[in-house]
Parts: C-alpha cells; sequence; structure tokens
C-alpha cells in the first residue's frame, strides 16, 4: 500500500471529522437554535441553510466524499473502510478541545477499542 493512498484515506478521515466540529459550531448557534425550537419549517430551513458554519461543513463532507471516491477507485473498499473507524478517535478529541466535551471513561476506551481494530485490519 502507497504512502499517497494511506495519506488520502487519513485526509478523507480527517475532512470528515472537522466537518463533524463545523456542523455542530454551526448547529449550536442560537439563532439555529431557536429556529429549531420554533417548529417552523421554513424558518428551520431558512435558518440552518444560510448559517456559514453549516455550509462550511456540508463543504467540508462533499471534500471528504471527493477524496473517498479517489481512494475507492484505486483500493478495495475492505481495506478502506475500517479507517473510517479513525473518525471516532479524531471527532472525539477534536470535540474535547475544540468544543470542550467531556471525555468519559467509557468514551475514552470504547474510541481505543475501535482505534485497535483498525490497526489490525490496517495489518492486512
Amino acid at each position: 500500500m502507497s504512502t499517497t493512498l494511506i495519506l488520502l484515506i487519513l485526509c478523507s478521515v480527517m475532512l470528515s471529522s472537522i466537518a463533524q466540529i463545523v456542523l455542530k459550531t454551526g448547529m449550536s448557534n442560537p439563532g439555529v437554535l431557536n429556529a429549531v425550537q420554533s417548529g417552523v419549517a421554513m424558518q428551520m430551513i431558512t435558518t440552518i441553510s444560510t448559517n456559514l458554519y453549516v455550509i462550511g461543513g456540508l463543504t467540508l463532507y462533499f471534500a471528504s466524499a471527493a477524496v473517498w471516491l479517489l481512494v475507492l477507485a484505486r483500493v478495495d473498499v475492505s481495506f478502506a473502510y475500517p479507517f473510517v473507524g479513525l473518525g471516532f478517535v479524531v471527532t472525539m478529541l477534536l470535540a474535547f478541545f475544540i468544543n470542550g466535551e467531556v471525555l468519559s471513561t467509557a468514551k475514552v476506551i470504547g474510541t481505543l477499542c475501535i482505534a485497535l481494530g483498525v490497526a489490525i485490519m490496517a495489518q492486512g
């Protein structure tokens, strides 16, 4: 497996994880929360679809998908897909450091199990 392909896989995972944090930031915006709580569909659609963080997060997801398509064109999905599990690790760490989310023991142990599984799958 070439270094370039591994980097493409990791790039896709990172873009997806960053997209989660950016989307969470957008959806935590007071204006968005008020629109969601209002229950008025048109207000929710308008407010969410014009939030720059939501637009940015969706753009990052699109970029992640585009990179992922490059990966799938070159490697077996059974090899590449387990790396998506690393997204759990990256997203949890970003949520902790950027959003100040709490890391429980269960979250850390579960995430370490996922990382171990990815490491085992990557061996072959």
